[in-house]
């Protein structure tokens, strides 16, 4: 009597991202099924990148875009991709004001900030260590500026491209202030892997990830289209802009280039006592044997 074939046993990952159209954009050909893994079933989960760093802590989650700044403190947990990044070249998070002030004169100032453990702060504080901080969701912080809540708000996400329409003015824009200190793209966000998962799958995920984005770039108006829904009432116009800032060369492959410009804000931030000395910084290559299957 024969055996029946053994069935092949599907693996879950729990793969969370911000819900923001860069990230709705570099997974859109996994959300959609244009690229697959086999055997490996993703469920998507979004939450804003603050709430996933802290997460990250807990390891709630196999896959997890986190803020350079939070992955120190994730190291032993986690292991950073090599692909799926965030980088601002030139550009990047952008404090501003209700009224004009001086980018060296931002000391003693109340500021409100996205998170703790965001990139964006970690710049800032390299920037200027002297301010004072309010902690809201990024999405608030415009508003806040413009009812005078603060003084001033460090801008991520699509709001860099925002504030101007509201009247607010630009204070420091940290990506072109780190470009001039470094010679260095600013890294912002990541994506992580467990390192509970192994370094095979682990591997294969990162392929995917990776044929995702690329997928994306190579059919930029369909997965353009599929990302505005999460723009948040964005122009279309500005919504492109804002993918072409930071869906990139960079989300392909860091490069050595980028994983200097990691080492390098990490240890600043150490060196400034923002963050743990001596983690080592590791990066899982996606290169597998194993290419993941792709869809017309």
């Amino acid at each position: 009597m024969s055996t029946p074939a053994a069935v092949q046993k599907t693996t879950e990952i729990r793969l969370a991202h911000s819900p923001d159209s860069d990230d709705a954009f570099m997974f859109y050909a996994l959300a959609t099924g244009k690229v697959r893994l086999p055997g490996v079933k993703f469920e998507h989960i979004l939450s804003d990148i603050e709430s996933l760093n802290q997460a990250a802590k807990k390891e709630v989650y196999d896959v997890t875009a986190i803020s350079f700044y939070a992955y120190p403190f994730v190291a032993d947990k986690y292991v950073l991709m090599d692909c799926g990044a965030s980088f601002g070249e030139g550009y990047g998070p952008i404090v501003v004001s209700g009224h004009p002030i001086k980018k060296n004169e931002l000391a003693g100032r109340k500021i409100a900030i996205p998170g703790m453990l965001t990139t964006s702060y970690l710049a800032l504080k390299l920037f200027e260590p002297n301010v004072e901080t309010v902690t809201m969701p990024f999405d608030k912080i415009l508003d806040a500026v413009q009812n005078k809540e603060v003084e001033a708000g460090l801008l991520i996400h699509e709001g860099q491209l925002l504030f101007s329409q509201m009247g607010l003015h630009r204070v420091v824009d940290l990506g072109q202030w780190w470009q001039e200190q470094t010679g260095l793209p600013l890294p912002l966000g990541a994506n992580a892997i467990r390192r509970k998962l192994g370094d095979d799958l682990g591997q294969q995920v990162s392929r995917v990830i990776r044929e995702s984005v690329s997928y994306a770039l190579d059919h930029r108006e369909a997965a353009l289209n599929y990302a505005l829904q999460f723009a948040r009432d964005m122009d279309p116009t500005l919504a492109d802009k804002f993918v072409g800032m930071y869906v990139n060369r960079w989300t392909l492959d860091y490069g050595e280039e980028g994983r200097r410009a990691v080492r390098e804000l990490l240890a600043r931030g150490a060196a400034a006592g923002l963050l743990p000395r001596g983690v080592p910084v590791e990066f899982l290559s996606s290169t597998v044997s194993e290419t993941p299957s792709r869809s017309a």
